[in-house]
C-alpha cells in the first residue's frame, strides 16, 4: 500500500480537498485504485449537528455518515466507494479514546496524546488499510499546519511513515504564494514558513503545490526548492480554474504531478489517457444552451451550504449541452416581496433540504409559482415536503396544512415525524440516513427518467408525507410515484398534469458525477430547456420582424 497526505499551510480554504481528488483522478486514469478520506481536527464528532453557514454541506454516505464535503469532491473525481471510515475527526479520536479509558483497556496507564491518541489515529488507516481495495490512499488533513488542534494528527503521521516506510509515504504541501501588490511580486516567505513548522515536526514534504492567482515563475521555484530542501520539479503551481473545477486534474498532469507522485513511491504505471475526461471539461465549458434555474434556499449566502446541488446542475447541464446559470434566492425575501419579482424570468426552480422554520413560507409561495405557472419543480428532500404543503393548502383546501416541524397546532399535519424519531433525544446521526431502496411506479416520469424499477438513493431527513392524506392528495392530481419496499414512506411526488413537478425526500445530488451525471437532474435540465426554447420561440413569433410589416 502506497500513502499520500495533503496537508494546507498559511491559510485555510486553500482547495486541499479538490487538490487532492484531482490527483485521485489521474492516479486512476493510470491504472491504479485509489480511495481519499478525510482527517478533521474539529471536536465535534461530525458535521451532522453543525450549521451549513459554519461548515457548508453535510455530505451523506451510502452507509449513512455525515461527512465533510470534501468527501463529496472525492467521489465525484473518483470510482472510490467511501464510508464512515473515510472521515475522522478528534471529535472520534477523543471519544474513542474515553471509551476505552473507563472500559479500562489502558490498563491503568496514564492516558496521554503520545502514544493513545496518535494510535488512534494511525489505527484508522490500518483498518483502512485492511477493509478496503485500493493500491493508494490518500488522506487530507484538514485545517493549517501550525494548528493547536491538528498537531495530533502530523505527530500520528510522522509515526506513522517511521513504521510503514518512507519510500511508501508522500507528503503533499498545499501552500498560499501571495501576489504583493504594492511589491508586485510573488512572495515565497510564507511557504517557507509553513514548511519549516511541518519540519520542526518531523515531516518533510516530497512536493509543494502552489496555490496562486499568478504564474509561478523558476526563479520563484528556485527559491522554494532551496529553501524547502526539494527538487525543483516538485514544486508546482496550481492556479485558480478558468471555467469549472473539473479543469483541476488537467491544469495538474500539465504540471507532472502524478508522474512526480508515482516517482517518489516507486510506483510503475501506465501513461494516463484523459481523453474522455477532457470531452467531458470541454462540455461544460462550451455549451450550445442557456439556462436559468433558481435555487430558493436559506442558506445562500453561503457557495458550499448547496454545494453538491451546485455540482449536480453543472453534470446535467454538460449532458444536456447546456450551461446551467444558477440564481441564488433567499426564500426570505421571497416571503416579503413575492415569488413574481425574483421568479418570473428563470426555467426552472429548485428546493433544496434544510431544517427550521426561517424562510419556509418563501419555499411554499415559490413551489405554487412554479405549479401555477408551468415552470419546471424540482424538490429535495425539504423540497418535496415543500411541495406536498403547499399542493394540500391551495389545491386540496386544507388551510394551514404544514408541517410539525414548523407548527406543531397544524389542523392538517401532512408531514409528519417518522415513527422511529419520535424517542430520539440526541440529534447527533439519529436521522435517517444513508442508502434506502425506492420502487418505482410504472408509467410515472420517475420511472421514465431512471428506467428502472426500483433504485436506492441516500437520505439524511426526520419528517416524512403523512399517509393519512394521500388518497385526498391523490383524487387532486398527486401522484406518489416513489417509495419504501413495504410502501409505507413516500420518496417520490409527482404532478402528472404539469410539465415537470417532481420532488423526492432523498438527495440525489450526492450520487451525481461530471461521467455520470443523475437522471433526475438531466430531466430537470431538460424540461427547463425545453421551457426556455418555447419562451423563446413564443418571444420570436410575436416580435415585429416575424408578424406583419408595421406601417405608418
Amino acid at each position: 500500500m502506497k500513502y499520500i497526505f495533503v496537508t494546507g499551510g498559511v491559510v485555510s480554504s486553500l482547495g486541499k480537498g479538490l487538490a487532492a481528488a484531482a490527483l485521485g483522478t489521474l492516479l486512476e486514469h493510470r491504472g491504479l485504485k485509489v480511495l481519499l478520506q478525510k482527517f478533521d481536527p474539529y471536536l465535534n464528532v461530525d458535521p451532522g449537528t453543525m450549521s451549513p453557514f459554519q461548515h457548508g454541506e453535510v455530505y451523506v454516505l451510502d452507509d449513512g455518515a455525515e461527512t465533510d464535503l470534501d468527501l463529496g469532491h472525492y467521489e465525484r473525481f473518483t470510482n472510490g466507494k467511501l464510508s464512515k471510515l473515510n472521515n475522522l475527526t478528534s471529535g472520534q479520536v477523543y471519544e474513542s479514546v474515553i471509551r476505552k479509558e473507563r472500559a479500562g483497556d489502558y490498563l491503568g496507564s496514564t492516558v496521554q496524546v503520545i502514544p493513545h491518541v496518535t494510535d488512534e489515529i494511525k489505527g484508522r488507516i490500518h483498518e483502512v488499510t485492511e477493509k478496503m481495495d485500493a493500491d493508494v490512499i490518500i488522506t487530507e488533513i484538514g485545517g493549517t499546519t501550525g494548528d493547536i488542534e491538528g498537531l495530533p494528527f502530523l505527530e500520528a503521521l510522522r509515526q506513522f511513515q517511521d513504521e510503514v516506510g518512507h519510500k511508501n509515504v508522500a507528503f503533499v504541501h498545499v501552500t498560499l504564494v501571495p501576489f504583493i501588490k504594492a511589491a508586485e511580486e510573488l512572495k515565497t516567505k510564507p511557504t517557507q514558513q509553513s514548511v519549516a513548522k511541518l519540519r520542526e515536526i518531523g515531516i518533510a514534504p516530497k512536493v509543494i503545490v502552489c496555490r496562486s492567482e499568478y504564474h509561478v515563475e523558476d526563479d520563484l521555484r528556485r527559491k522554494l526548492s532551496m529553501f524547502c530542501n526539494l527538487p525543483k520539479e516538485n514544486v508546482i503551481q496550481f492556479l485558480d480554474m478558468e471555467h469549472t473545477i473539473y479543469e483541476a486534474p488537467l491544469k495538474l498532469q500539465e504540471e507532472n504531478l502524478d508522474e512526480i507522485i508515482c516517482n517518489c513511491l516507486g510506483l510503475e504505471t501506465k501513461e494516463p489517457d484523459m481523453t474522455n475526461w477532457r470531452n467531458m471539461v470541454d462540455r461544460i465549458v462550451n455549451p450550445t444552451h442557456k439556462i436559468k434555474v433558481a435555487v430558493v434556499g436559506k442558506y445562500i449566502e453561503l457557495q458550499d451550504a448547496y454545494k453538491s446541488i451546485y455540482e449536480a446542475l453543472t453534470h446535467a447541464g454538460a449532458a444536456n449541452d447546456c450551461e446551467v446559470d444558477v440564481e441564488r434566492i433567499d426564500s426570505e425575501k421571497i416571503d416579503s416581496d413575492g415569488a413574481e419579482k425574483y421568479l418570473s424570468d428563470v426555467d426552472g426552480i429548485l428546493i433544496p433540504g434544510g431544517f427550521g422554520d426561517r424562510g419556509i413560507e418563501g419555499k411554499v409561495a415559490a413551489a405554487k409559482y412554479a405549479r401555477e405557472n408551468s415552470i419546471p419543480y424540482f424538490g429535495l428532500c425539504l423540497g418535496m415536503q415543500i411541495a406536498t404543503i403547499e399542493f394540500a393548502r391551495h389545491v386540496c383546501g386544507l388551510e394551514r396544512a404544514n408541517s410539525i416541524e414548523f407548527d406543531e397546532d397544524t389542523p392538517h399535519p401532512v408531514i409528519c415525524l417518522l415513527e422511529e424519531q419520535k424517542d430520539v433525544t440526541e440529534k447527533g446521526a439519529s436521522m435517517r440516513l444513508g442508502t434506502w431502496e425506492a420502487n418505482l411506479k410504472a408509467g410515472s416520469r420517475a420511472h421514465d427518467l431512471y428506467g428502472a424499477d426500483a433504485v436506492s438513493e441516500r437520505h439524511r431527513h426526520r419528517y416524512e408525507f403523512n399517509q393519512d392524506y394521500r388518497e385526498q392528495m391523490e383524487s387532486a392530481g398527486f401522484l406518489i410515484s416513489g417509495t419504501s419496499p413495504d410502501g409505507t414512506l413516500c420518496e417520490i411526488i409527482e404532478i402528472p398534469a404539469h410539465p415537470f413537478y417532481l420532488a423526492v425526500q432523498f438527495h440525489p445530488e450526492f450520487q451525481s458525477k461530471p461521467t455520470a451525471p443523475h437522471p433526475l437532474f438531466k430531466g430537470f435540465v431538460k424540461a427547463s430547456l425545453i421551457r426556455r426554447n418555447e419562451a423563446g420561440s413564443k418571444k420570436s413569433a410575436t416580435s415585429p420582424s416575424s408578424a406583419e410589416p408595421v406601417t405608418a
